[in-house]
């Protein structure tokens, strides 16, 4: 399909305007000259070639059928197509049923699957190989179309061809619109783009995750041949949509599976068009951020603290300078400490009054500007803590025609290795010909104060990325097994607690469940009389703690139903009393836990990628604090400590105010048992929470547990 070199145009037409003209005129354009058939039976010949009245008439099976008709006419085209021993075929309808019928886009499906053919669409713009010189859409798009190191796969076709006329400081190798994808999937076209040596930037555009094994397969193959893969996702992930009364499934809902995605290949994940420019245009420069650790975590917003390279800024207004450090300062951008060595050579070109900081001022009334500015970007870019350094003026055009800041970029550029950019504050407001110029000479023009910092950060995190190679397993596609989890859990016990769970798991045999899995768990007993009680408050010891145990009451301290600090049989007859009287005669008497931080671990299954985990506050702080990270399983010992990392709650798991700092080991021991348990048994599982984890200073131990089964699950 992408290489075609035979093409059938069906619904070619004479008619000026129209997809039938504009899809023949934009297959003309092809530099690779693929061999054309038209085919539409009501003309004899178009503008002199001539014109087959149906597919059946082609003298030989083509490699690419492009399929302008209406959504009416598309099955028995595309049946016709296959019945001709076409290799491909493109969609431009959208494939909408008629009214009373159903089921269009699963026959499409059929046909092409039977067939073997590939199938770009429905509803989709097509797609423009740049790099075998090969367009085919049937919609006007920019020609020539700009060569370059990116590769575009998008689900939109408004952003396709938005960014193909962009005119931004970057180019294809291929960009496909690739609509519903009833065939052939995102990672499809990925792969086919990381075996052209011109891709050295993937960009996806998703709205969901189709055959997210090949996928994950493909991503992992960017991340091991270092080619940054740049992600911007709509919609929201399916994970816990319905779980309602799961804390880990709601935390997951809004976008938890692409967050796992990310996180685990190390995708630089985009909010908005803006930031995906800025950051193709960085990256597509070439050169590599030359700090030894960068920053963020797949677009979290938080500063690393694990090294100190950053980026440098240069200004020429003292108001525009700390506007970019309050921005940087809530995105996360880290500024690099200057050297003694720095310092002195930026005080040597700077007027009076201004300091040698970063970022930096340089505006002054002393020397020329071109030489000033070239200067202090020179400075800058040869300090060993930057790693990218960016010129932050607005760009504007000038009026007497003075280019002193662009030849001031192109001076630097040409004395470092290292990105130099020019960070505008205002896009409307960039003079179009000196950023051609300096686009021209592969200094990217940064088009926003947000978005170009948001770009740097992508950048840095990039470095960090190489600087730390991944832990990668199997199903990453590497050769290597991912590290041991602390107890590894024999398959027998998998086969063991499925059966036991098929019978209907109570409160006490989840912490059963999660001790088999290497997580401590309070000691608990189930009882459902007084007598009953007492005797396992006796046995586990006071103080004790009751719950009610009562069938669908999934939160209890919502309803009243847990008793703490029950410290002799009266106080705990009492509260028995008490929540069989309200809620019902089945009670957890627990262990009372030893003091610490409340953590929440859960599971959700996302209805794509499977087992996902959730780790957030716990308690009353999960609502609170409404945050989380969302990971894929298995999860590394690294990847747990790195995720806590992450959380607000971090500083009181280090410990603050003089409280001891909580077991940080426990914690990941915890973490990697669970990813053990979701690998085994995640897909009868709906979700599971802990919450809480209490976390103190001699481990983790958890207090609380929720399960609920897969619908279609052997015990649901």
């Amino acid at each position: 399909m992408l290489e075609a070199r035979t093409v059938a145009l069906v619904g070619a037409s004479a008619r000026a305007g129209s997809l039938g003209a504009r899809m023949i005129a934009e297959v003309a354009r092809s530099p690779s000259r693929p061999r054309t058939y038209l085919v539409n039976p009501r003309y004899d010949d178009i503008e002199g070639t001539p014109c087959l009245p149906s597919l059946a008439e082609l003298p030989e099976p083509v490699d690419l059928v492009l399929l302008a008709v209406p959504d009416t006419a598309l099955e028995a085209q595309l049946d016709a197509a296959a019945r001709t021993q076409a290799r491909s075929a493109v969609i431009f309808g959208s494939a909408f049923d008629l009214p009373g019928t159903s089921g269009l886009r699963d026959r499409l499906a059929a046909i092409a699957s039977q067939a073997g053919m590939a199938v770009c669409g429905a509803g989709c713009m097509g797609f423009v190989n740049v790099a075998r010189g090969l367009r085919a859409v049937g919609y006007v798009e920019p020609d020539p179309l700009p060569a370059g190191p990116v590769a575009l796969v998008t689900h939109s076709g408004s952003v396709f061809s938005a960014l193909l006329r962009a005119r931004r400081g970057f180019g294809f190798s291929l960009a496909v619109s690739s609509g519903q994808e009833l065939v052939t999937t995102a990672a499809a076209y990925a792969r086919y783009a990381l075996s052209l040596p011109e891709t050295r930037v993937l960009a996806l555009v998703l709205e969901a995750i189709r055959d997210p094994a090949e996928l994950r397969a493909v991503l992992a193959e960017a991340l091991a041949a270092d080619v940054p893969t740049v992600l911007l996702s709509a919609g929201t992930s399916a994970a816990g949509t319905a779980l309602v009364s799961a804390h880990s499934g709601a935390l997951a809902a809004a976008d938890g599976a692409w967050e796992a995605l990310a996180g685990a290949y190390r995708l630089h994940r985009v909010r908005d068009l803006a930031e995906l420019a800025d950051t193709l245009e960085l990256f597509s420069v070439g050169r590599g951020s030359a700090g030894q650790h960068g920053v963020g975590q797949h677009g979290a917003g938080r500063r690393c603290a694990r090294g100190t390279a950053g980026i440098a800024t240069v200004h020429d207004s003292g108001l525009e300078r700390a506007h970019v450090a309050d921005l940087a300062a809530e995105l996360g951008v880290p500024f690099a400490p200057l050297g003694p060595a720095t310092r002195d050579r930026l005080a040597a070109a700077l007027d009076p009054g201004l300091a040698p900081d970063n970022p930096l001022d340089v505006w002054g009334a002393g020397r020329d500007t071109e030489p000033l500015f070239a200067e202090c970007l020179s400075a800058l870019a040869a300090d060993p803590a930057v790693a990218a350094v960016a010129l932050a003026v607005d760009l504007v055009p000038e009026f007497d025609g003075d280019e002193s800041y662009p030849r001031a970029v192109l001076t630097a550029a040409a004395r470092t290795a290292k990105p130099v950019a020019v960070l505008a504050g205002l896009p409307a407001a960039v003079d179009p010909a000196a950023a051609a110029r300096l686009r021209a000479a592969g200094v990217p023009v940064l088009e926003g104060t947000r978005s170009g910092l948001l770009a740097l950060r992508h950048l840095l995190d990039a470095a960090h990325f190489r600087a730390e190679p991944p832990e990668m397993g199997p199903e990453m596609g590497a050769a290597t097994p991912l590290a041991p989890h602390p107890a590894q859990v024999p398959g027998s016990t998998a086969r063991r607690w499925r059966d036991a769970l098929a019978r209907g798991p109570g409160g006490a045999v989840l912490f059963d469940l999660l001790r088999d899995y290497g997580i401590p768990a309070v000691r608990a007993r189930q009882v459902a009389t007084r007598g009953a009680a007492l005797a396992a408050a006796a046995t586990i010891g006071y103080p004790v703690v009751l719950k009610t145990d009562e069938p669908g009451i999934a939160h209890k301290s919502d309803v009243g139903g847990v008793r703490l600090g029950l410290a002799d049989p009266g106080a705990a007859g009492a509260a028995y009393d008490d929540l069989a009287a309200r809620l019902g005669p089945r009670v957890l008497v627990c262990e009372t836990a030893p003091p610490g931080a409340e953590l929440a671990l859960g599971i959700v299954r996302d209805a794509a990628l499977g087992p996902l985990l959730v780790i957030s506050a716990g308690g009353v702080l999960i609502e609170i604090f409404a945050e989380r990270v969302v990971l894929l399983a298995p999860v590394t010992r690294s990847a747990a400590v790195a995720a806590l990392g992450r959380l607000r709650l971090a500083p009181v798991l280090a410990g603050t105010r003089g409280q001891p700092p909580a077991d940080m080991e426990a914690i990941a021991d915890a973490i990697t048992g669970l990813s053990r348990l979701a690998c085994d048994l995640g897909d009868a599982l709906e979700a599971l929470d802990i919450n809480p984890l209490i976390c103190g200073p001699s481990g983790a131990m958890a207090a609380d547990a929720l399960l609920i089964p897969a619908p279609a699950s052997p015990f649901s």
